[in-house]
């Protein structure tokens, strides 16, 4: 544990500050997976929404302790990446809200928050692994693994259902005036001809 912050080195002044980064990121995300969960239709997709919230739960209380690690108290610097992508999954939910597509975009904002996450998190344990802290990296490398997982499920749930759902039933359906227009159409030449001379 380093409790020296006086010389500290410019790469763990950027790690810590990328920590802030995402300890502020992780704790916005337990505030819109809710949101998430409630506006997926299916009900896989809720459960894997429900299910990464919790771990996200757990990945606040490992960057605390990769902070104690540093001799370091928690502290969030908001992260406008996040907040951008945050934004984003809230409108795209909202624009596709009453449509069968709702589930295969709100698996695309939630690919985008796991593709950052990510890319954050290999560079974070990286760092750690070269400031000498080993417990850090193990626990960064543990948050790593469950973000992938989550992104590998989303891709599952995708292929399985969501993104074949939204194309199949999109190109299926049909309002009201349609179907009864279907109905009332003559069945053959024969029919089209007996409905001429009526």
């Amino acid at each position: 544990m380093n409790t020296n912050h006086t010389t500290v080195s410019p790469l763990e002044e950027l790690f810590l500050d990328e920590l802030a980064d995402m300890y502020d990121a992780e704790t916005n995300l337990v505030r819109t997976l809710p949101k998430m969960a409630r506006s997926a239709t299916h009900a896989d997709l809720q459960a894997a929404f429900e299910s990464h919230l919790r771990e996200t739960q757990g990945h606040v209380e490992k960057l605390k302790k990769v902070f104690e690690t540093f001799g370091r108290t928690a502290k969030p610097k908001k992260c406008e990446a996040m907040a951008g992508l945050i934004q984003e999954a809230d409108k795209i939910a909202a624009d596709h809200k009453a449509t069968v597509a709702l589930d295969a975009a709100l698996i695309s904002a939630a690919q985008k928050l796991e593709h950052y996450e990510m890319a954050s998190y290999g560079s974070l344990r990286e760092w750690a692994g070269l400031l000498g802290n080993a417990t850090a990296a193990d626990l960064l490398q543990e948050i790593l693994e469950e973000e992938k997982t989550a992104d590998q499920t989303l891709t599952q749930l995708g292929r399985a259902h969501c993104n074949n759902e939204a194309l199949g039933r999109n190109g299926a359906l049909k309002n009201a005036s349609d179907e009864e227009a279907d109905e009332n159409a003559p069945r053959n030449v024969s029919d089209a001809r007996a409905a001429r001379r009526i």
